[in-house]
């Protein structure tokens, strides 16, 4: 009897769905969070280079132009999250050629809108954008070229949103993380040139951050175009299915990524009114330093962690329910917040014990707004343990397709309940930060109640996910 043919090797990462779990979450968990270390890194470069080359009035340009731009990127990107429950999906069922057919629909809807969508109108909007935060004069003058140059060529930054999640979904989160340094080098080293100018280089400004910041994700796009039509990758642009619209593959990128657009929107409202009540305290100053330090900056180390974690409990429970594990899925997510408490109780020790310390690191030294920030380091270090396990779960949902159970969580316990609490603190008693400080720890609290309570219903299990045959 003549031997049977080899079976053919998948292009995926077969572990995800076959091997042992708890290597199969970290293995996309590690390259994640350092992807999301440095993808927050990159934010930071415009401005410390700005402050010190330029100025604070720059520096709060800079600030003011990319609080608007990741307000408008965060929606239009939210596409990216459909692509990658699909991308999940179809590759934890070796489905390859509906894999690359959704990613090249990905990649063509990215380009459409930040061509036909972000460039004309966010050039135009941008002066009434500015007017809307009320930008001072003469940081409006320092925010307004560098908001008009993102939105013109924001079809690089796109492009690498999409590939890492697009390359993350499909098993593969070392290439992400890899393109995320070489892209924030190469920011840094074009600033370094534009910002102060070098020879023959004029010096820009702010313009110069903007153009350097575009230059670098511009030229990732393209090695990322390249590498797509060459192939080399686990995912890559389909051989044999010409080159035009998919419209069913694009509705099902909106019906999916919508819901996480419209959440990412909502959590940033929230955060700009959460953002009023602080400056509306008798010690209005003190607690804004002491809130931008200490959950601005220090609690990022939790929620940069917990975001990969999400992300990773996104792709391997999406791959798994692909591959027709559904207890996997659900292992899976279980064990990527089991793995986030362990390293927000890390952390959320030091903001417990040592949160002088920690706040002296950043230059705040000032009685007042030191008492302020013990006060709110020692509550985040509880609230940490709670906003990472809602994290995960939340992963866990949308990797499986439940996009929407996410939104409604988000508003009501990132909106509704702190903004809530502290809006009848101060119409009734005397709103002082501890209270504002509770709001935000009871809104971590019901999100985390709210996402497991919805992650163990089940109803995530029989979500289809599903595109025509070509």
């Amino acid at each position: 009897m003549a031997d049977a043919p080899p079976a053919k090797k998948s292009k995926y990462d077969r572990s995800i769905v076959e091997g042992p779990l708890p290597a199969a979450v970290w293995k996309i968990a590690w390259p994640t969070v350092v992807a999301n270390v440095i993808g927050g890194l990159q934010g930071m470069v415009d401005h410390i280079l700005v402050g010190n080359l330029v100025g604070f009035t720059a520096n709060a340009g800079i600030g003011v132009a990319w609080q608007i731009f990741l307000v408008v990127i965060v929606f239009i990107s939210s596409l990216f999250s459909g692509m990658s429950v699909m991308v999940a999906r179809f590759a934890g069922a070796g489905e390859t050629d509906k894999v690359d057919r959704v990613v090249y629909q990905a990649f063509i809807t990215a380009v459409g809108l930040s061509a036909l969508v972000l460039a004309p109108i966010g050039w135009f909007s941008s002066p009434a954008l500015l007017r809307l935060v009320n930008a001072a004069p003469e940081v409006a003058a320092e925010a307004l070229p560098f908001l008009r140059i993102m939105f013109v060529f924001s079809t690089g930054m796109l492009i690498f949103f999409m590939l890492a999640g697009a390359l993350r979904s499909a098993g593969d989160a070392r290439t992400p993380m890899v393109l995320g340094v070489v892209m924030t080098v190469l920011n840094l080293a074009l600033n370094i040139v534009l910002i102060r100018g070098m020879g023959p280089i004029p010096a820009m400004g702010t313009k110069g951050a903007a153009i350097g910041t575009c230059l670098a994700s511009g030229l990732i796009g393209l090695f990322a175009l390249w590498r797509l039509i060459r192939g080399g990758w686990v995912v890559s642009f389909p051989k044999h299915h010409g080159y035009a619209p998919d419209w069913d593959i694009i509705k099902s990128l909106f019906r999916f990524g919508l819901p996480t657009g419209i959440q990412g929107i909502a959590m940033n409202i929230g955060g700009v009114l959460m953002l009023s009540f602080i400056g509306s305290l008798a010690q209005s100053a003190a607690a804004q330093g002491a809130f931008a330090v200490a959950y601005t900056e220090l609690f990022s180390l939790i929620t940069w962690t917990a975001t990969g974690l999400m992300g990773a409990a996104a792709a391997v429970a999406g791959q798994n329910l692909g591959a027709q594990h559904p207890d996997r899925a659900e292992q899976a997510v279980h064990i990527a917040a089991r793995h986030g408490l362990t390293g927000a109780a890390f952390l959320g020790f030091f903001f417990m014990f040592f949160p002088t310390q920690l706040l002296g690191l950043f230059g705040m030294h000032d009685p007042v707004a030191v008492g302020i920030g013990v006060q709110l380091l020692r509550v985040l270090s509880i609230s940490g343990l709670f906003v990472t396990a809602a994290l995960t779960f939340t992963g866990g949902l949308q990797g499986t397709g439940d996009t929407k159970s996410p939104l409604y969580i988000s508003i009501i316990s990132q909106v509704v309940v702190p903004l809530g609490i502290c809006f009848v603190i101060r119409t009734f008693f005397h709103l002082e930060p501890l209270h504002i400080w509770l709001a935000i720890l009871a809104g971590h609290m019901t999100r985390c109640a709210l996402s497991v309570t919805r992650f163990r219903q089940g109803k995530w299990r029989n979500i289809r996910v599903e595109i025509p045959a070509h």
